[in-house]
C-alpha cells in the first residue's frame, strides 16, 4: 500500500497523496505530518518492517469534502488516490490511482470555491516580444485568452483578474515570481504543451481558431494550452468549456494594481476582503452569477460608449419599472448558481440536491419571464430572448428527483417513485423484507416468552436474534447460535436468513439501479450544457443590471452623461463608500475641462481632501462599468485610465522603501498619462526632506498640466498656490474649516482659491499628543512661521538651526565657502577664525 502511496507521489509531486483504505482517507509520511498540522488532527503511525514506523492521518470518508475544503483555502494541492476495483472482486490488494486533483483552481464542490468570485486557473507564456494571458475557470466554463507586448500590462490584468492558480512557460517565470509576491498566489511551472493551437481545436471541436480570434496570437494560445492541460491533467471533465472569448485590453479602462488598491474597488487594503469596498456598496445582487458578473464589470470599466449607453438604458428602465424591477429580484433570490451547478453536472460531480437545485431554478424561469415581458425593450429585450425555459429537461429532472433528495448518491433515496419500474419493484422488496423483520421482534418474544429479545443487525452477520443469557434456556431448538458477547448470545433462523437476502440483495441492487439511473440524468443535463450556460449568462446580467438599479434607488444616484467631449463635471458629487456606513456627508461639485485640467487642492488635515480625490475616482469609474453614480448629476468624457498614488506604503519583499514605492507608482502616471486619462494625487512628495519633496511636487504638476491629463492633486505645500498664476489649466481649490476660539470645525466644503494653513497642531491634540509637546510645538511654529530659529532646547544653549523655509545661507557660512583654505598660512588661519567668531 506504500508502494501504492509512493507511485501517487511521484506522479504529483508537491500535492498531498489522500489515499482510500476502508472508510478513510489517509496521509502517510511528511503528508500525514502536514496535513495533521492544518486539518489539526491526530497523528498516528504504522510499522513498515525494517523501514520502522511511518506517520500516518486520516479523515472519515463520509466527511472528507470539509478536510478537502481546509486544504485547497490554504493553498495546498491534494490529490485523491481511490479505490479502482471491487473490493469484493479483487485479488489481493485493492488497486487504487489518482483520480483527482484538487487545488484553489480546479476544485469545483460546492463550499471549495467562493460563490460570489471566479476560481481561475491562469496560464501565462511568452512567445517572442509577445505575452499571452489565459483565464479558464472550470466551475463555470468560462474561458478567456488575451495577449499584449508589454508585460507590465498583462501583470496589471492579473491583478484585476486574481487567479486562484498560475500556471507560467519557463519563459515567463521571472515576471510569474513578481505576480505571486504582489498577489499572494500559488504558481507552477510547466512546459507549453506540444502543438497547443492543435490542443485547443480539439476541446473546441474546431477546425480552426480563427473563429475564436487565436489564429495570429501564438502567445494568447500557448497560455491558453498550459491553463487547459493543468485543468486536465487534474482529472476534470471539461465538456461543458466550449469556447475561448479572446478580448483586447484597449476594450476596458486600465487601472494598474496600486490604483485598484488604493480605491478599494474589490477588496479591503485593511483585511483583504470585500468589506468597506465599492463592490460592497453597489452590489444589491440576488445571485451568486449576478454577483460575480457585477464584479468583473467594476473591474473592467468600458472604452466603448453605446455599450456603456446601453447598460445606463436598462438601470434607467428597470429604475422607472418599480414593480417589475421588485418582482424579478424575487425571482432571481429563488435560482441557483446555474453556472456552477452545469459545471458540477458535466464534470460528473453534481450531487441530487445539484440536480433539485437545477431543476428548481428551471421549473422559475417562466414566471420570470412573465414578469421580464412589460420592461423588455433594447437590452432587457434580448436578455429575455437569450433566456430558453429548457422546459423538456425541467420536465425530465421534475419527474426523475425525489422532492427533498439526499446529499449523496452512497444510500440511494434520490430519485422518485414512479421514474422507474424496474427500481419501484426492487425497493418494494426491500421494503416488505424490512417490514418482516420490523415485526419479528415483537412475533419471536411473544413466540418465546423472551421479553428482552432483540433484532439486530452488523456487517458481518447480517441481521440476528439477541437473547440475555439469563433466558438462554428458553430458546427454542430452530435457534442457531451464531456469537456470543459478554451479556447475551446472537442467533439466527434459516426463515431470518431468507428474508435477510431479499432485503439485502433488494436493497444492493436499487441503490446500484438509482446511481446508474442518476448517472443517466446527470449527462442528460451535460449534454445540454451549451444552451444552460448561455442562459446562466443571461441571467447574471439581468440580475447585475437590477443590482444596480437597486442601487441607484436605495442611495439615490443618477444616470451620467457620456459625452464625446474630454469634460468631467460632477454636481454635488458624493463618496459611494463613505456615504453608505450611514454618516452625514457634504458633497460637493467638480468641473475639469480645456481650461481647467489641474486643480491643486489644499486644505486641513482631516477635513477630506483625500475623500474628495476618491470619490471622484470612483464616480469615473462606476460610470463607466454601466453604473448609475451618487451625485446630484455628471457629464463625462470617457476616460482611458484612472492613475492614484494615496497613502504611504512600503514593499520590503522588493526591497523598496515608502518614498521609492511612491516615486515608482508616480513614474508610471507620468510616464503613461494621457489627456483622457485622470489622475489623482495624494500628498506627493511627502516621503523626503521638505525640499527635495516641494521641488518634485512642483515638477509634476508643471509636467502633468503641460500633459493635459485632468488632474487632482491633493497637497499641503502651500507654495504650489503659486503656479496657478504660472501655468494656463492649472487652479487652487481649498477645503474650508471654521475656527473657534482654539477648535477647528471641519466643513469639508471645496471651495476655490488656496490655503494657508494646515492645522496639524489642533488634529494633534484630538489624536491625543500630550500637551506638553503641543505646547512646545506652537512655539516651533510660531518660530518657523516668523521666519526666525526656534528657541533654545535648554536654559544655556543657543541653536544654530536655520529656518525652515530660509533658501540663502548666512553671511558667515558665504564668507567660508569662499576662503581658499590651501593658500592660508595656519597663522592666517587661526586670525580667520577668530574673526568670523567674533561676527558669529
Amino acid at each position: 500500500m506504500l508502494q501504492q502511496y509512493a507511485r501517487a507521489k511521484e506522479q504529483h509531486p508537491g500535492a498531498l497523496v489522500a489515499m482510500r483504505v476502508g472508510d478513510f482517507y489517509e496521509f502517510y509520511g511528511e503528508d500525514a505530518e502536514e496535513a495533521a498540522r492544518l486539518l489539526e488532527i491526530t497523528l498516528t503511525g504504522r510499522e513498515d518492517g525494517g523501514a520502522g514506523r511511518v506517520a500516518m492521518a486520516g479523515v472519515p470518508f463520509h466527511a472528507v469534502e470539509k478536510y478537502l475544503a481546509r486544504l485547497v483555502k490554504l493553498g495546498r494541492r491534494v490529490a485523491l488516490c481511490e479505490q479502482v476495483e471491487d473490493p469484493k472482486k479483487a485479488k489481493g490488494l485493492v488497486r487504487r490511482e489518482v483520480v483527482r486533483v484538487l487545488s484553489a483552481g480546479t476544485a469545483l464542490e460546492d463550499g471549495m470555491t467562493p460563490a460570489a468570485e471566479n476560481a481561475f486557473v491562469a496560464g501565462l507564456a511568452k512567445q517572442g516580444k509577445a505575452w499571452g494571458l489565459a483565464m479558464l475557470d472550470s466551475s463555470t466554463g468560462e474561458f478567456l485568452a488575451v495577449e499584449a507586448e508589454g508585460e507590465a500590462l498583462l501583470l496589471a490584468e492579473l491583478a484585476r483578474l486574481r487567479p486562484a492558480e498560475l500556471i507560467h512557460s519557463p519563459e515567463a517565470a521571472e515576471w510569474a515570481e513578481r505576480a505571486q509576491i504582489g498577489l499572494e498566489l500559488p504558481i507552477l511551472e510547466r512546459p507549453v504543451p506540444m502543438e497547443p493551437a492543435m490542443r485547443l481545436e480539439k476541446r473546441l471541436r474546431a477546425a480552426s481558431l480563427a473563429g475564436f480570434g487565436l489564429d495570429d496570437k501564438p502567445a494568447a494560445c500557448a497560455a491558453a494550452a498550459l491553463a487547459l492541460a493543468y485543468a486536465e491533467e487534474s482529472g476534470l471533465c471539461l465538456d461543458h468549456v466550449g469556447a475561448i472569448s479572446t478580448y483586447s485590453l484597449s476594450e476596458f479602462m486600465t487601472l494598474d494594481s496600486a490604483t485598484r488598491r488604493s480605491l478599494e474597488i474589490t477588496r479591503s487594503m485593511t483585511d483583504g476582503s470585500r468589506r468597506n469596498t465599492l463592490l460592497e456598496s453597489a452590489d444589491e445582487t440576488r445571485t451568486a452569477m449576478g454577483a460575480r458578473l457585477l464584479r468583473r464589470w467594476l473591474e473592467m470599466p468600458l472604452l466603448d460608449r453605446a455599450a456603456l449607453e446601453q447598460r445606463h438604458g436598462a438601470i434607467a428602465r428597470l429604475i422607472d419599472h418599480a414593480l417589475v424591477r421588485g418582482d424579478l429580484r424575487d425571482d432571481l433570490k429563488r435560482l441557483g448558481d446555474i453556472e456552477r451547478l452545469v459545471g458540477r453536472a458535466s464534470a460528473g460531480l453534481a450531487s441530487p440536491r445539484d440536480l433539485a437545485a437545477l431543476r428548481d431554478s428551471l421549473l422559475r424561469l417562466p414566471e420570470l419571464e412573465d414578469h421580464l415581458r412589460p420592461a423588455s425593450l433594447e437590452r432587457l429585450q434580448e436578455l429575455r430572448e437569450e433566456i430558453d425555459l429548457h422546459q423538456e429537461l425541467a420536465m425530465s429532472l421534475r419527474n426523475a428527483l425525489a422532492e427533498t433528495p439526499p446529499a449523496h448518491t452512497r444510500e440511494g433515496g434520490m430519485l422518485a417513485k414512479g421514474f422507474d419500474l424496474e427500481l419501484d419493484k426492487l425497493r418494494s422488496l426491500a421494503k416488505d423484507g424490512r417490514a418482516y423483520i420490523a415485526e419479528l421482534e415483537a412475533s419471536e418474544r411473544e413466540r418465546t416468552g423472551i421479553e428482552r429479545l432483540k433484532v439486530g443487525f452488523n456487517s458481518v452477520f447480517g441481521y440476528y436474534l439477541e437473547v440475555p443469557k439469563a433466558r438462554l434456556a428458553s430458546v427454542p431448538e430452530t435457534y442457531i447460535r451464531k456469537q456470543t458477547t459478554a451479556n447475551a448470545e446472537r442467533y439466527i433462523t434459516a426463515e431470518l436468513k431468507e428474508h435477510e437476502s431479499a432485503v439485502l440483495g433488494a436493497e444492493e441492487k436499487s441503490i446500484a439501479l438509482e446511481q446508474e439511473l442518476f448517472d443517466r440524468l446527470r449527462r442528460k443535463v451535460a449534454a445540454e450544457a451549451p444552451g444552460l450556460l448561455k442562459t446562466a449568462r443571461a441571467l447574471a446580467e439581468l440580475d447585475a443590471l437590477c443590482g444596480l438599479a437597486e442601487a441607484a434607488v436605495i442611495h439615490n444616484w443618477t444616470r451620467p452623461e457620456i459625452t464625446d467631449a474630454n469634460v468631467l463635471e460632477i454636481t454635488d458629487g458624493r463618496h459611494p463608500v463613505v456615504e453608505a456606513q450611514g454618516a452625514r456627508f457634504v458633497p460637493n461639485s467638480l468641473r475639469l475641462d480645456e481650461s481647467r485640467r489641474l486643480m491643486i487642492l489644499t486644505g486641513p488635515n482631516m477635513s477630506g481632501k483625500s475623500t474628495y480625490l476618491r470619490q471622484a475616482a470612483l464616480i469615473v469609474l462606476l460610470a463607466q462599468a454601466g453604473s448609475f453614480v451618487p451625485a446630484s448629476s455628471c457629464r463625462m468624457g470617457l476616460c482611458d485610465r484612472i492613475f492614484t498614488r494615496i497613502g504611504a506604503r512600503d514593499e520590503l519583499a522588493l526591497g523598496q522603501s515608502t518614498f521609492m514605492v511612491e516615486m515608482v507608482e508616480s513614474a508610471n502616471i507620468l510616464n503613461n498619462a494621457t489627456e483622457r486619462s485622470l489622475v489623482v494625487l495624494d500628498e506627493v512628495g511627502r516621503g523626503t526632506s521638505t525640499f527635495d519633496g516641494l521641488a518634485i511636487a512642483w515638477a509634476m504638476v508643471e509636467h502633468l498640466a503641460r500633459a493635459g491629463a485632468k488632474t487632482l492633486f491633493a497637497t499641503h505645500y502651500h507654495q504650489l498656490n503659486t503656479i496657478e498664476a504660472q501655468i494656463s489649466g492649472v487652479f487652487n481649490c481649498r477645503v474650508s474649516v471654521e475656527e473657534v476660539g482654539d477648535e477647528v470645525v471641519w466643513t469639508h466644503r471645496v471651495l476655490p482659491g488656496g490655503a494657508d494653513r494646515s492645522y496639524g497642531v489642533q488634529v494633534a491634540r484630538m489624536a491625543g499628543i500630550p500637551g506638553v509637546v503641543l505646547d512646545r510645538a506652537r512655539e516651533v511654529l510660531a518660530d518657523l512661521e516668523g521666519s526666525a530659529a526656534p528657541a533654545a532646547v535648554g536654559p544655556s544653549m543657543k541653536t544654530v538651526q536655520m529656518t525652515l523655509f530660509e533658501m540663502e545661507d548666512p553671511a558667515v557660512v558665504q564668507e567660508l565657502r569662499a576662503l581658499d583654505v590651501e593658500g592660508l598660512t595656519p597663522v592666517q588661519a587661526l586670525v580667520k577664525l577668530e574673526e568670523l567668531k567674533r561676527k558669529a
